[in-house]
């Protein structure tokens, strides 16, 4: 049966002030990423871009009023797809050179997330899913432990938390506590075999994050938690729960 086309690829939901939470609607929830969006009062950050498969600019205003600055939390393609829409780019320097040679192989891409099942909707006619491809963005600026990221009256702090991938980064609005973590933590189990990922490294990354004094976390996927919930989740990672394991019988049982 033929997928209709999606009318509003994107959903925008205003989460606090100055901060709105973007998803692909028609991505399947066991895998579209949360793509954030800050407003400041001398610039914009975007934090993640989805899947690219629909133009983010065309279809959401606000991110066409005024220049934004595009920080990948991670070059997975999941994350990454929108990227090359913006002029500034930036992300961790030791993934460089996936943003700008991106393949299914280096992004984490394989056939078990790609596949017909990926999208409800076709984001536009004809499109069929096994031509999906990330579109080379190379970053343009690098962002690292301890940097600081501006926005005038906002000011957000780089944290460098490998494990997940070598150059996961989550940051840390250290006035409010409000942390965006991308993939670093999330409220599901928690993906550390990747072929870069380390999961002892990841481990330690984890115990770091616990002992911040974070108030909400904004995460690559899923729902925004606090810090109860925070502490949660990396405490039953570190017992040996939230694990993925084998890939084809979690996502047989995401999938329904």
């Amino acid at each position: 049966m033929m997928k209709p086309v999606a009318k509003d690829w994107y959903k925008v939901r205003h989460v606090s002030d100055g901060i709105s939470h973007i998803y692909e609607r028609y991505v399947g929830d066991w895998l579209r990423c949360n793509i954030w969006h800050i407003r400041g009062r001398e610039r914009d950050i975007l934090i993640d871009s989805g899947m690219g498969m629909r133009p983010l600019k065309t279809d959401i205003a606000a991110l066409a009023e005024r220049p934004v600055t595009a920080i990948s939390s991670h070059a997975h393609f999941d994350h990454i797809g929108g990227a090359h829409e913006f002029d500034e780019r930036l992300g961790h320097r030791t993934e460089a050179h996936i943003h700008a040679d991106p393949s299914w192989a280096n992004t984490a891409a394989n056939r078990y997330w790609i596949r017909a099942e990926t999208i409800s909707h076709l984001p536009h006619q004809g499109y069929e899913i096994k031509t999906f491809e990330i579109t080379p963005a190379p970053l343009t600026g690098y962002l690292g432990e301890g940097d600081v990221v501006d926005l005038g009256d906002r000011h957000f702090r780089v944290l460098h938390l490998p494990g997940h991938s070598p150059g996961s980064i989550a940051l840390l609005e250290d006035k409010t506590g409000i942390l965006l973590s991308g993939d670093v933590v999330y409220d599901s189990d928690l993906f550390d075999t990747v072929y870069h990922s380390e999961p002892e490294v990841y481990a330690e990354s984890l115990r770091r994050l616990r002992e911040i004094p974070v108030s909400v976390v904004h995460p690559g996927h899923g729902l925004s938690f606090g810090r109860d919930k925070l502490k949660l989740i990396i405490d039953e990672y570190l017992a040996g729960g939230r694990r993925i394991g084998n890939l084809q019988e979690w996502l047989a049982r995401h999938m329904g």
